[in-house]
């Protein structure tokens, strides 16, 4: 990607990222949620597969937290305001309850997370959405006839200690053993994730109306699990038990007359369920219209909707190649049957240069355009539009090899772009009103440098100011990653005053806060009684290093990683199982779960380069009986 003021050690801004003016600039924050921890897989103890897993939250809110830090410096420091008296012969002597008076006038922020300069408000989020009555989760996950998915899903959460006690599992037969899973904790994290997106958004669209009184937002990032996007109406799958942002979206639409809406999709794995909520919604739309144009009764008319996804189309959920998928994840159809959906597939970089100038500009920025069109062709700008991001890291440079297999990447910088240009399209269309969602990605590296570009972007900066790509790069997420390193007592050390580089110790201010809320979070959840049964599996050395970290990329070329060696040992797959061998370094094992819940590790220390790439695959069979080495 072309750049200027490049020189190392510099501040450089990206060529043709547009820049706000000076008095244009707009408020952005972040949603926390603590009860989405609470979702975790209890199946066996064995967790060392497991990638979709609540410490993806923790890696998060470092990113967030290292990017408010950087974004602190591009501010003006701002002074406290001075109380104001009550006229100017008041008395030098006054009485302790005018001191007290006077006093309360000054704003004070206590709060050491948010300074009176921060760029981004923090959201400690206690919301929480029952789903079996809020009227966006039926309008998306309901039926007619009643709610049968919902109350179904609500069962299996209420039994699943049960039957994972009597050796069963908690996921129905008929649905992906290795891509779903279930705890008591599940419903909690499931309501509070819906409730944040619904308080994202009733924040966003309230404070945003002309003539509101209440603190101007326009853009928010919410940081919660499980994913969404590949859950259709009644169909779980992917990690996925409800569409956050399609029920996001139908929020928007029942509680804020919100009729048009666009949906970014930028996780390396295509939404398949979301498209298919969104063209059931435009079907039954374009229906209304057809209806109202020949003579039909009047009636109020349900949202048109954008979905664009930027995906690789050999991975999950299209890598068995089945047509039907394959298919949907490379539909382009716009207006025709009012449909508006585009697909465009990753295909691998060789150099920044290449990705920026050729892949991004003449090919990933068509998504973009095709927003612009949908919108241009449905009224143009307006009070009814608003903008989502379902903002997947896992397409990252710095994501598992096993996850990203076939080097399908995008380098972390596409994070800040992309947040940059669908925040100059929604200022144009939307008010400045978008709301991101976090989906995927799994490795820690790659959520929290994807997490610092992705809010570094949604931040309008002061006029002259510049955001420095190298704040996310591997030399300073290295540092990162130590500085934030959880330590014996479950919580990173803060550093003496002046230890360490200023952004660092910020950085370390700002998230001791947000883990200090998770810890007790985690430490008031009621841990499972139930029995966990042994795994039966034979899992490899981790007495010599890890293996599972992010691979080489075009911009990360370079970069030494400490070579180790293992024991190879050998998982044996079982009937229903499609075991495949993985080799990384000198260690070599094989995937008994097809599924993405796969990964050599969810750890993020240094470790050997990857010889091979391995594979994972995402759809599972019946669970085995027996598992043996």
């Amino acid at each position: 990607m072309p750049m200027v003021d490049s020189q190392p050690g510099q501040s450089h801004s990206f060529e043709g990222v547009p820049q706000p003016g000076p008095s244009t600039l707009k408020k952005s924050a972040i949603f926390i949620q603590d009860a989405c921890l609470q979702h975790r897989y209890i199946r066996s103890r064995d967790l060392s597969a497991i990638v979709e897993r609540p410490e993806r939250l923790r890696a998060i809110n470092v990113g967030l937290s290292a990017a408010i830090a950087r974004l602190e410096g591009l501010f003006p420091t701002q002074e406290i305001p001075k109380p104001v008296a009550e006229s100017e012969d008041v008395e030098a002597a006054k009485e302790a309850s005018d001191l007290v008076d006077v006093m309360n006038k000054l704003t004070i922020d206590a709060d050491p997370s948010s300074p009176p300069r921060s760029p981004v408000r923090i959201v400690h989020s206690q919301a929480s959405s029952n789903i079996l009555s809020h009227p966006a989760v039926k309008f998306i996950h309901g039926d007619i006839e009643g709610d049968v998915y919902l109350e179904s899903l609500s069962q299996w959460i209420k039994e699943s200690q049960d039957k994972i006690a009597n050796g069963g599992s908690e996921i129905p037969e008929g649905y992906a053993q290795g891509d779903l899973y279930l705890c008591p904790g599940s419903l909690k994290a499931l309501q509070g994730a819906i409730g944040t997106v619904c308080e994202a958004i009733d924040s966003v669209m309230s404070s945003s109306r002309p003539n509101t009184t209440q603190v101007p937002l326009h853009r928010a990032f919410v940081a919660i699990r499980p994913p969404g996007h590949h859950c259709g109406e009644d169909t779980p799958s992917g990690f996925c038990f409800l569409n956050n942002v399609a029920i996001g979206a139908a929020h928007a639409h029942l509680q804020h007359a919100v009729k048009r809406i666009v949906i970014f999709d930028i996780d390396l794995h295509h939404g398949n369920g979301t498209q298919s909520i969104v063209w059931q919604i435009n079907e039954e739309t374009y229906r209304q219209t057809l209806e109202s144009e020949g003579g039909g009764p009047n009636q109020k008319m349900g949202p048109q909707v954008y979905y664009g996804s930027i995906h690789d189309i050999l991975s999950y959920p299209c890598e068995d190649g089945k047509v039907n998928l394959v298919q949907a994840a490379s539909v382009s159809l716009h207006k025709s049957h009012g449909q508006y959906i585009e697909n465009i597939h990753l295909e691998t970089y060789t150099s920044e240069d290449h990705f920026w100038d050729v892949l991004y500009k003449e090919k990933y920025s068509k998504l973009l355009d095709k927003a612009r069109d949908f919108l241009n062709d449905t009224g143009g700008p307006g009070d009814d539009v608003l903008v989502f991001i379902s903002c997947g890291m896992d397409a990252c440079e710095h994501e598992y090899e096993s996850m990203s297999r076939h080097n399908r990447k995008v380098p972390a910088s596409f994070y800040h772009r992309f947040a940059r240009d669908a925040s100059v399209l929604s200022d144009k269309y939307a008010g400045g009103r978008l709301i991101s969602v976090l989906e995927g990605g799994y490795s820690d590296r790659a959520l929290t440098s994807g997490a610092m570009a992705h809010l570094s972007g949604l931040v309008d900066t002061p006029d002259g100011t510049k955001v420095d790509e190298q704040w996310w790069s591997v030399e300073n997420l290295i540092k990162l990653e130590a500085a934030t390193k959880k330590r014996r007592g479950g919580r990173p050390s803060l550093p003496s005053k002046g230890s360490v580089e200023p952004w660092l110790e910020r950085t370390l201010t700002i998230f001791s806060s947000l883990d200090e809320s998770a810890s007790r979070a985690t430490a008031s959840t009621p841990r499972s009684a139930a029995f966990v049964p042994p795994s039966s599996r034979t899992l490899r050395d981790r007495t010599k290093g890890k293996n599972a970290v992010p691979g080489p990329s075009p911009s990360s070329k370079g970069v030494k990683r400490a070579s180790t060696k293992a024991k190879q040992e050998v998982v044996g797959a079982s009937e229903g199982y499609r075991g495949t061998e993985i080799k990384s370094g000198d260690e070599s094992f094989a995937s008994t779960d097809s599924s993405p819940l796969s990964s050599p590790s969810s750890t993020e220390d240094e470790a050997p380069p990857v010889k091979r790439l391995p594979r994972v695959i995402l759809k599972l069979g019946k669970p085995p009986e027996d598992l043996t080495s």
